[in-house]
């Protein structure tokens, strides 16, 4: 932890040393998540919380098995705020003060990196990683505990290590190197297309979605299930790109390993920067 002001470490803790674990095939690549007073940080798969003002451990979570690299990812599910991290087993919950695990949904994969996600009417969705598909699951807690329970599988939908939003009712994201539709009321795909892996970005107000390939190609496309459409394509950055973009307001950034740009974006009414 370092002080903002002039970036002077406040505390240091060695994660992997703390709970033994090995270095995974593409190293340590998850975010921390800060939840009132302690910082929690996944480790290939296993989950440790520490005092947010003094780095003392507070609780270790079970290792999830394999090479896994996502992140732990706040969530409300009927009221309860909740830590989930998807790994090898599954996706599993767990309270953030104490790390007890409140549900664990099983579904054994390698090398899970995304993000899981929930609709508004609660639905879960999470990928099985390695480009093998999504699932969607119904969460909830009775008198006798909570229950997780499988709505569908599908493969319409196969994010690997980047990343899919949820829009009215469909899930966009990517199917190998092209870009996909799946509704999420029963998994089915909408349609498919285009031909470059990347990032996106959705723009949920203009319903668009802002797409960084791999190329380092940025797109605009409809965020609509009836076809993919793209409004406009630029060729922005030289290379493989394979790091997400950033907007801010109307600034749009985008990298990857060998060079940064920016861009500003012109807002509705205004004329082309």
């Amino acid at each position: 932890m370092l002080d903002a002001r002039d970036g002077s470490v406040i505390w240091s803790r060695n994660a992997a040393s703390d709970i033994k674990a090995k270095l995974p095939g593409w190293g340590f690549a998850s975010s921390p998540l800060v939840v009132d007073d302690v910082v929690i940080v996944a480790i290939a798969g296993a989950l440790v919380a520490y005092n947010i003002s003094t780095g003392e451990p507070v609780w270790f979570g079970p290792y999830g098995g394999g090479d896994n690299y996502s992140s732990p990812h706040l969530v409300t599910i009927d009221g309860i705020e909740q830590v989930l991290l998807t790994s090898g087993v599954g996706v599993t919950s767990f309270s953030p003060s104490d790390g007890m695990v409140l549900w664990e949904h099983p579904w054994p994969s390698e090398g899970r990196i995304v993000q899981p996600a929930i609709n508004t009417d609660g639905a879960l969705l999470f990928s099985a990683g390695g480009g093998k598909g999504m699932r969607r699951i119904a969460v909830a807690k009775d008198p006798e505990g909570w229950k997780t329970e499988e709505r569908w599988s599908s493969g319409g939908l196969k994010p690997s290590f980047n990343d899919f939003v949820i829009h009215k009712g469909h899930a966009y994201g990517f199917l190998g190197p092209m870009r996909a539709c799946i509704d999420i009321e029963d998994g089915t795909r909408k349609w498919r297309g285009g031909r470059y892996a990347g990032f996106l970005v959705l723009l949920a107000d203009q319903d668009l979605l802002l797409i960084l390939s791999e190329k380092g190609e940025v797109a605009l496309a409809k965020a609509t299930p009836d076809k993919l459409e793209e409004v406009a394509i630029i060729h922005a950055i030289e290379g493989k790109t394979w790091s997400h973009p950033v907007l801010v307001n109307d600034i749009l950034v985008v990298r990857n390993s060998q060079e940064m740009a920016a861009f500003r974006l012109s807002l509705v009414g205004e004329g082309q920067k």
